[in-house]
């Protein structure tokens, strides 16, 4: 812990800029963060003045490259974390008890000692707390209290996993404050989706918390899930000329859970047709020629599902090699097969129960016409509502956005930087 008043300056004075600059990757992004640090440090003192001295953690939102809805069928995947973070000011306490407010949000009070999973707390920030602090005690972790003020800029709703940024956060925090910063980092995010599965009542994969948390692009194999592979993949978007840019289409979230649990839910019903439990123990030859029995047995929503889980799996293998290869125009491909599998194939960027409301399609639709030969476009995330990603050659991105913007509005293009750090303590 140091001091609130000298880590305050150390800030303001530029001390850190450098720091900051490695993490966020971006000159531009340099004195935007000095002055949120700032301005987190200031509003911390006001809600718990009696606070001396702070440490400052922070863990990523991420980007889904590759690997559309293939974690929770043990499958692989392509992910990054981004230059957008939730940053955590925290104060250690030895009541037991977690003070946390985030943004301008209630303040939570959780005591550590008093982890019951309650059904009417089912989707809110505190079954997310319970449920992290729940699981590392589970694993024979150390937990206790603090005061924390929290800040994000990774946008709710947007697909860049708000939550599993959070979870990361206050893994990563306790990690630090009560376990020497030992909890390793694929342990909290299987933690995170402990959290988000059991206490928040979400049937999200691994995916998001491994990004989150991990950081960097990686290279994820979920075939055991207690013990996944992880490996960093070498790639330069800079030097590629290609930037990353997510687009929010501004669609609602609400009432999509039960579109979200069907994905993973028709996958497992054409395994357990095959008797198995996850679409990764039946091999794509088997998979196929089974498709006739599978047809009577299942959907044909299912059968296409599962026919995108198998193609995806090869095309995160290709994305990857390319990335190794520096072939930015296979990688390219890559994601635009990747996107149309997910659209006619996952049936993904729409709701079957709202039609009329289809932000992602005509998000993609319009960035096709805009873009052409100049970058190629998907649905990013879950799906369903909310953001699209879109690779973008440089001297294109400028027109892109003011196109794009036209229809969504200022600020609805993120133009992003891959991010090499995950969860980590910075102060």
């Amino acid at each position: 812990m140091q001091d609130i008043n000298i880590v305050r300056e150390t800030i303001e004075k530029g001390i850190l800029d450098g720091k900051i600059k490695e993490i966020y990757v971006d000159d531009k992004r340099v004195s935007y963060n000095r002055e949120r640090y700032i301005s987190a440090i200031d509003t911390f003192c006001g809600l718990f003045s009696s606070e001396k001295e702070i440490e400052i953690y922070s863990a990523p939102g991420r980007s889904e490259v590759c690997g559309n809805h293939t974690d929770h069928q043990n499958g692989m995947v392509l992910a990054t974390s981004i230059n957008l973070d939730a940053i955590a000011v925290v104060a250690k306490t030895d009541d037991g008890v977690i003070r946390l407010v985030s943004d301008d949000m209630p303040m939570e009070v959780i005591d550590v000692t008093d982890l019951e999973m309650k059904e009417s707390e089912k989707s809110t920030t505190t079954a997310l707390i319970k449920g992290v602090v729940s699981e590392l005690v589970n694993r024979g972790y150390n937990v206790g209290g603090f005061k924390a003020f929290v800040t994000s800029d990774v946008l709710m709703g947007a697909g860049m996993s708000s939550s599993a940024a959070f979870e990361s956060l206050i893994g990563t925090v306790l990690s630090g404050l009560y376990n020497d910063m030992k909890v390793s980092s694929i342990e909290i995010a299987q933690i995170g989706q402990y959290a988000e599965n059991v206490y928040f009542g979400k049937p999200c994969g691994l995916m998001d918390q491994m990004a989150c948390s991990v950081g960097g692009m990686i290279f994820i194999d979920f075939e055991d899930k207690e013990n996944p592979i992880v490996s960093r993949v070498q790639s330069d978007f800079d030097a590629a000329g290609l930037s990353l840019c997510i687009i929010d289409t501004k669609g609602s979230h609400a009432d999509l859970t039960p579109d979200y649990a069907a994905v993973p839910a028709e996958m497992n019903r054409i395994a357990r047709t095959m008797g198995k439990e996850h679409l990764r123990e039946v091999s794509k030859e088997e998979f196929f020629e089974a498709i006739p029995m599978l047809w009577k047995h299942t959907s044909g929503r299912a059968v296409l599902r599962a026919i995108h889980f198998y193609e995806e799996e090869e095309r995160v293998l290709m994305g990857v090699k390319a990335l190794e290869e520096s072939d930015y125009p296979g990688f390219l491909r890559v994601i635009k097969e990747s996107g149309d599998s997910s659209a006619k194939y996952l049936q993904n960027i729409y709701s079957p129960k709202d039609v009329d409301s289809q932000n992602v399609t005509v998000a993609l639709a319009v960035s096709e016409s805009i873009l052409k030969e100049n970058g190629v476009c998907r649905v990013h995330g879950g799906g369903f509502a909310g953001t699209i990603q879109a690779f973008v050659k440089d001297e294109a991105v400028a027109d892109y956005k003011e196109k794009i913007e036209a229809i969504y509005g200022t600020d609805s293009c993120h133009v992003l930087k891959v991010r090499s750090e995950g969860g980590i303590r910075i102060l």
